[in-house]
């Protein structure tokens, strides 16, 4: 280590001279991390770039899809009836009436302070297979945990049902199938498999005091009532699918009248998809647009000061931009997109017209839609030039910056060695000054004390 003698024999701020000089001598890893700064900023702006056309990208390719605007809505004459639809849907109405809705069993056991003894229970469901179950005890609580934790697909409550007239308080418990339709069916019995066989177990439902709140049964919706070709469809739930191709009817409530389900093309989702493609299309030239542009501020001084965005001037960002451009605005078949309100303007923005577009779909559905395929078709090869994971031109473009940042990185280390190796020799150098100063001061000091002493011995003479 360099020992500090800052100004002992020279009376200089050597410390102060050897920082100048340093800083001298930093300067052009100064310009090496002011070009890391630069382009960091440049990778962010391509970064954020990429990120955009690659959502247009899947933009493009999912409305460029067969059957991507094949889109239909179901509506109900009657909030007794929903509908929604989903692929392989088409047109159509259908009339339907519901007779009935699905609904679960459920039953209750006669008041009781704890289960007769012993308390072993058998349900049998709808397929006859009796399920056994042993409680931990007799008491209430149990039987429904053991009921509960059963594969019975019955759930067991205790409800509070007064008291005796000891003052004993009694339950019931409530059971309940825990699925809807005629399959949901079930009895319980007071005894073991083998009783139920047998037929000495008890019926809990039909005992004195008990009964069935709910009978178990399947929705039914009649189609052509009143017609020779009148058809009853059941359902364990209150959804039936596929009564219309691709359409999920769900009923809330028994209707007396018929209710009308109709499935159209809807024409609001068709223009939605259209618009989110030209709104992720100008997403993009927003961006291109704040990053080319040129913006001029003053400095300290009061001087103007002309700043170009990062991408001005990139010629790779002007080829991007007039690919996506061409792709939304060269005509389809002798048709100009504005047609079908994708609209360019003089400026260069792009926007989108719903209102010409509903005109359009109105008058001609087949080739606005076909039209509009196409136009998601070219921008999706556009943006994916451009974005593509591996050879997207946007991307190379990140990958060469990002490449350019590690090397000014590892020059910047070097410099940081050869400053240090540098600001050493200096202090090294600035010391051995002051020694030798120090030394000088120190013999001319003698010399002038020899020459004093000469000068004393001559005058005594």
């Amino acid at each position: 280590m360099a020992i500090s003698l800052d100004g002992l024999s020279s009376g200089l701020d050597t410390t102060s001279l050897i920082t100048q000089l340093m800083a001298a001598e930093a300067a052009p890893q100064n310009q090496l991390k002011a070009q890391v700064v630069t382009t960091n900023t440049v990778v962010s702006a391509l970064q954020g770039l990429n990120s955009r056309l690659a959502n247009l990208a899947d933009a493009a390719a999912t409305a460029a899809k067969a059957g991507s605007l094949d889109l239909y809505s179901a509506s109900s004459s009657s909030t007794a009836v929903s509908a929604s639809v989903a692929a392989g849907v088409a047109a159509g109405t259908l009339q339907v009436v519901v007779s009935s809705l699905a609904s679960p069993q459920v039953g209750v056991s006669a008041a009781m302070a704890t289960w007769p003894s012993p308390p072993t229970i058998t349900i049998v469901g709808h397929s006859g297979s009796p399920l056994e179950i042993s409680p931990a005890s007799n008491s209430l609580d149990d039987v429904a945990v053991a009921i509960n934790r059963s594969a019975a697909g019955v759930t067991a409550t205790k409800v509070a049902s007064g008291s005796d007239g000891s003052g004993n308080k009694l339950y019931r418990l409530q059971f309940s199938s825990t699925a809807t339709g005629a399959n949901s069916s079930f009895t319980i019995y007071r005894g073991t498999a083998a009783d139920v066989a047998g037929g000495t177990a008890t019926n809990v439902l039909t005992a004195p005091g008990s009964a069935v709140i709910t009978t178990a049964q399947d929705a039914s919706v009649t189609l052509w009532k009143g017609t020779s070709a009148e058809q009853v469809i059941t359902s364990s739930t209150n959804r039936f699918t596929d009564l219309l191709p691709g359409v999920t009817v769900t009923a809330s409530a028994v209707s007396a009248d018929p209710v009308t389900i109709t499935v159209a093309r809807d024409d609001a989702q068709i223009s939605a998809v259209a618009g989110g493609l030209v709104s992720s299309l100008s997403s993009a030239f927003v961006l291109i647009a704040a990053q080319t542009a040129v913006s001029t501020t003053t400095d300290s001084t009061g001087r103007s000061v002309t700043t170009a965005g990062v991408f001005a001037g990139d010629s790779n960002i002007r080829s991007i931009r007039q690919n996506a451009v061409d792709a939304a605005t060269l005509p389809v078949n002798g048709h100009s997109p504005s047609e079908y309100g994708i609209v360019l303007s003089r400026t260069g923005t792009i926007s989108f017209d719903a209102g010409k577009f509903a005109a359009a779909l109105a008058a001609d559905p087949k080739t606005t839609m076909a039209a509009v395929q196409t136009i998601a078709s070219r921008i999706a090869v556009a943006a994916t030039a451009a974005s593509d994971k591996s050879s997207g031109t946007v991307t190379n473009m990140i990958t060469g910056d990002q490449s350019q940042m590690k090397s000014l990185g590892d020059q910047i280390a070097a410099w940081d060695v050869r400053l240090a190796s540098r600001k050493i020799t200096l202090q090294r150098t600035y010391s051995a000054m002051e020694v030798m100063l120090s030394n000088l001061k120190s013999q001319s000091s003698a010399l002038t004390a020899q020459l004093s002493g000469l000068s004393t011995s001559s005058s005594g003479r």
